[in-house]
């Protein structure tokens, strides 16, 4: 708090010089959610936000200003009773979540303060913030940019905000990380290519380690070994285009540390690695008539033990200091994004392939499959390699005329429920097929009609889905929608507490958009499950209630 008070008295200052010199540029953006809870025991939203507090309200409102190649940025944070850093329970503090001061040299950039900032891919090292699930992984610290012709370097040292003994959002965790990256970017005729490496530190504390010697010497003797404080992470990566063409490769590689093994509840002391890969062709205006266009994309990675975290500790998406995405694909429509896979930072094996042909102009297909596998050191009980998910995925997509296009699909789904959400031996591996199609019609100039829809077949977790939405837009400001998604068939297993009945998830939304500004008010019931953005997934639990959304920038 006291070095946000600091810069607020920085910015004042800088301010009042600026009215006689130079005004400088003040920007920033303001985000709010509030919602109100409506508890149904039927769908399993009966928490302790439901039984208890009933309303809760997060915001962020962030102020930069720019004078002279100086920077200044400051944000604020609100959480009033908000589920959003624990769905099962409430948080409430507020206070400067971000403070940052930079400097432009020529080409030295100096930075104090909190930062976002990533290495190559970032699966060495990435500090991002991801508000819709409460991810907030900032450094703050200082960091050190210099570029010099195609050569770019950048190092800082920091500690990783929050903590997660003391479960304050504003503070800091005890554990210090350094990192230092350089790149390398040339160009020879069609072919540019990119070199980079990579190193990241990270120091256990004196807390931190009597604790993971007090867990080391609980455990049975033969799984004890002398922890270290320091841990190591590098990496080495290539971007290559040429014409058409593009390839993308990175190694990385941890030295051996304390990790907590959930399936165990005990600390392993080992090294990890990542290979992954990444090939894709594009090519347009193929053909006599230059109407085919045609797209590939193959992506491979291997994940052994590389749970990179502030503290052995952390679970979940708690502490992490590498940035390790699912490869399979990103699905928006409701039941399509149901199951998902989320990644195994101590072993997974996992491929993609997509492949998207236009054969004419107005008509797409496309086609995707995904597969993840366990790795041998944690498959199945005979120590074999288990599968763990896959999908397979086809959609066309045609323009009928210029008022209405169309949509049509279907998915199928292999998952692991057992391992991807923690849950007890009643649940056996689901396997879905789900239908979809989607169609837009524009009724004038600015109204359009949408309508989607897709139907979840599935013997196993909670049974079949049907769900439709119809959504009318109005440009350039307002947008309704209503829908339910119903489970048609239910199924539970032995320890479900929902009922066995058809349940209805309806939803009605309404949005009004004025420049920048865009507010929201939506009623919803959400089936429990594995929500995921941007890569990064979390179990929750059901929702009902009412959400209202405010955001502008400025």
């Amino acid at each position: 708090m006291k070095y946000g008070f600091g810069l607020i008295m920085v910015l004042m200052a800088t301010q009042t010089f600026a009215q006689s010199e130079d005004r400088g540029k003040l920007s920033g953006n303001f985000m709010s959610n509030v919602q109100a809870y409506d508890r149904d025991e039927k769908i399993g939203a009966s928490t302790e936000v439901y039984n208890k507090y009933k309303s809760s309200a997060d915001a962020w409102m962030f102020l930069n200003y720019e004078l002279k190649g100086y920077s200044f940025s400051l944000r604020y944070d609100l959480f009033n009773n908000s589920p959003l850093l624990n769905p099962i329970s409430v948080y409430n503090k507020q206070g400067v979540g971000f403070w940052q001061a930079s400097k432009d040299i020529g080409n030295l950039n100096i930075t104090v303060g909190h930062f976002y900032d990533q290495f190559a891919s970032g699966m060495i090292f990435r500090a991002y913030e991801d508000r819709l699930i409460g991810i907030d992984y900032a450094i703050q610290g200082l960091r050190v940019k210099y570029k010099y012709k195609n050569l770019n370097l950048k190092g800082f040292v920091g500690q990783q905000k929050g903590n997660i003994f003391t479960g304050d959002r504003f503070g800091v965790s005890p554990e210090a990380i350094k990192g230092f990256n350089a790149e390398h970017f040339s160009r020879i005729g069609d072919l540019t290519f990119t070199f980079g490496a990579s190193t990241v530190n990270r120091a256990l504390d004196q807390g931190t380690m009597n604790t993971v010697a007090s867990q080391i010497n609980a455990q049975p003797l033969e799984t004890r070994f002398i922890p270290k404080y320091n841990t190591y992470a590098f990496n080495g990566y290539a971007d290559i285009s040429y014409k058409d063409f593009k390839f993308y490769s990175e190694y990385l590689f941890k030295t051996k540390e304390a990790i907590f093994n959930q399936d165990a509840s005990s600390l392993i002391n080992r090294d990890g690695n990542i290979i992954f890969n990444t090939l894709s062709y594009s090519k347009a205006n193929l053909g006599k008539k230059k109407r085919l266009s045609f797209g590939a994309n193959l992506q491979y990675k291997r994940i052994e033990d590389f749970s990179f975290r502030t503290s052995p500790f952390e679970t979940l998406n708690n502490g992490l200091i590498a940035y390790l995405p699912s490869i399979t694909r990103q699905n928006t429509y409701r039941l399509l994004a149901r199951y998902n896979a989320v990644t195994q930072f101590l072993g997974e094996e996992a491929f993609q392939g997509e492949l998207t042909v236009t054969p004419k102009r107005g008509t797409t297909f496309t086609f995707n499959v995904s597969r993840v596998n366990s790795l041998k050191a944690n498959g199945d009980r005979n120590g074999n390699v288990k599968h763990l998910f896959s999908e397979h995925y086809a959609e066309v997509q045609h323009k009928i005329n210029k008022n209405s296009k169309i949509k049509l699909g279907v998915q199928n789904i292999y998952y692991d429920q057992q391992r991807y959400e923690q849950k007890d031996t009643t649940y056996p591996d689901v396997k879905t097929i789900t239908p979809f199609v989607e169609y837009t019609y524009k009724i004038t100039k600015k109204t359009s009609l949408r309508f989607e829809a897709q139907y979840l077949h599935s013997d196993q977790d909670l049974g079949s889905f049907a769900n439709a939405i119809l959504e009318i837009n109005h440009a350039p400001h307002w947008s309704f929608s209503v829908g339910d998604m119903v489970n048609t068939v239910p199924h539970r297993s032995p320890s479900s507490t929902i009922p066995s009945e058809i349940i209805h998830y309806y939803s009605g939304f309404v949005g009004y958009t004025d420049g920048p500004t865009v507010v929201t008010l939506a009623y919803i019931k959400q089936v429990e499950g594995v929500n995921c953005t941007g890569g990064i997934c979390r179990v929750e639990p059901a929702f009902s209630g009412v959400r209202l959304t405010l955001s502008t920038s400025f």
